[in-house]
Parts: C-alpha cells; structure tokens; sequence
C-alpha cells in the first residue's frame, strides 16, 4: 500500500487505480475511506487516480491528536501528498464532503491547482449547508417509487428531529435503487470514522469570508456537478457555490443522486473526463513506502 508522511508524522495511505496523468481524489463522508469511490465509475480507464485516505480512515493511520480531524487542518495532509506525489500542479476531484476541503485546499495553494471537480459536494467551507428544506424537496421528487411511503416519514423525522439513522431511507441518497445501489450502501458501516466525523467541521474549521475572498482569485477551472434528485446539494445551491468562483462551470446529472457515478457511470464519466482534459506528459508513482503497521 503506497503511503506518505504528514507533517505531524501521521502515516497516510492512498490507493492508485487507472492509468493516465494524476488525479488527486478526496472522499466524502466526512471522513469515510475512499473504498466507497471504487473506480469512480470507469473513470479509471481515463485518469490515475490517487484516491488518498484521509487520516484516521481506510489504511491511514489515527493521529495521535484528534484536533487535526478538523477539516483545516487536512489542508496540510494534501499539500504533503502533492509533494510526494512530485506534482508542480495537480487536478483535484472531490466528493461530497470533500468538496469543504478540497476548497480550504485551492483558497491556501491556489497556484498548486490545475483543475478541480467539485461531486455532488455540498458548499460547507462557504456557509452554504443543505438544508432539511432543500432534501425534503429532493426526497418528495421520489413520491412514485414504490419504496418511498415507508422511507419518508423517517427521514423527515431524521432531518427535523435528529433522531437515529435509518437504513430505510439510504435510497433517497440514489437516483436509482436496484441491487447495484443496495450493494454500493452496504460498503458504509465499515468505512466511517464517527470520531473523526464528528470533529471534521468542529469551531474554527471554516473561515467563510476569507475563502471566498481567496476563491475569487483562484484562476484554475472548476466543475461543479450536481445530481438532479440529490438533496445536498441541490442543483440550485450548486449553482450559487459556482459563483464564488470566476472560471467555473454547472453541470447537473439527470436522474443522478449523492452518487453519480453509480447512478449512470456513462454519462458521470463522459462528463468529468470531458472537463479533466489529459494532461500532457508521462507520471510515474513514488516508490512504495514500507507498509503502514
């Protein structure tokens, strides 16, 4: 398992897939093990992919301060895989939650950047939550499935009132449920660093004003894909992220949910590969650290 160092001396570990010019992948969750991403629906075959672990999931290692959970403090985690990656400049993808972080990531190193894919991420470093409006409205464009009356009286009561999450209501999450999707959401009890989750957007991870103040300089282009069935985001608060930034570009997945790739691997890869233009020249990977213990 190739792995790097952090500045803390946390051993982090990413997985490589594919062949082609680097593309730098960061997992949602928060904190979830990049396993879930598999090969990004075919993506693969266009891109390496470098789908890096955040610290305390997958094979990366638990740091021994907690703290540096928090989603500013993972900046320094992948400027450091950058660096041993021997990158000048890197295209970045991330899902989800690691959209907050790949943002806090292009406002401080903006000139390491070269392109950015921001997946069905939900604008969190910007101020801009999902709210439990926005997924309801999601969730009530599903009322013709034939799983949806008992799914969502439980997830309105999760949204409004906190209470436990319920399995019953994961396929609000996909645009389509069919085995494909189940196995895909059965990946998810064993990825997930709740700790870790819980301290990732903790006081202090984000500096709103600042990173749009940053953002508006980011020269790089950025993608901002969102599933027409998903509620965080929903294509509207996608579209209001991508003004923050002054070379940006929306693109809204029919029939897509949190998963695009899963939803229609065809059309997500068709996208994103269009956006990731090859970029010129060989890479080859470091030489493997020794295993992570």
């Amino acid at each position: 398992m190739p792995a790097f160092t952090a500045p803390d001396g946390t051993q982090l570990a990413y997985h490589l897939r594919g062949t082609g010019a680097p593309l730098v992948v960061l997992p949602g969750g928060p904190m979830r093990a990049s396993g879930y991403l598999g090969d990004l629906g075919g993506l693969a075959a266009h891109r390496r992919l470098v789908l890096l672990d955040l610290r305390g999931t997958g094979h990366s290692a638990v740091p021994h301060d907690p703290a540096t959970y928090r989603c500013d403090r993972l900046v320094d985690d992948v400027e450091a895989l950058r660096v041993h990656l021997g990158l000048e400049r890197m295209d970045v993808l991330a899902h989800s939650a690691g959209g907050s972080l790949a943002m806090l990531y292009a406002a401080r190193y903006p000139h390491r950047v070269a392109r950015l894919a921001l997946i069905t991420a939900t604008p969190w470093a910007l101020d801009m939550p999902a709210t439990t409006e926005h997924r309801l409205a999601a969730a009530r464009l599903r009322e013709g499935e034939p799983w949806f009356a008992d799914a969502f009286p439980a997830f309105r009561a999760w949204l409004e009132d906190g209470g436990d999450f319920d399995p019953a209501f994961i396929p609000f999450f996909y645009g389509r449920w069919d085995a494909g999707a189940a196995a895909h959401a059965d990946r998810e009890d064993e990825e997930f660093n709740d700790e870790a989750a819980e301290r990732y957007g903790a006081d202090g991870a984000y500096d709103p004003p600042a990173t749009r103040a940053a953002l508006a300089a980011l020269t790089a282009p950025v993608l901002l894909l969102a599933g027409e069935l998903d509620g965080g985001p929903r294509p509207e608060l996608a579209r209001r992220a991508a003004e923050v930034f002054p070379n940006a570009e929306v693109a809204v997945q029919p029939g897509a949910g949190h998963y695009p790739w899963v939803d229609d691997p065809e059309w997500f890869t068709a996208h994103v590969s269009a956006f990731l233009v090859t970029m010129s020249g060989g890479w080859s990977p470091p030489t493997p650290s020794a295993p992570l213990p």
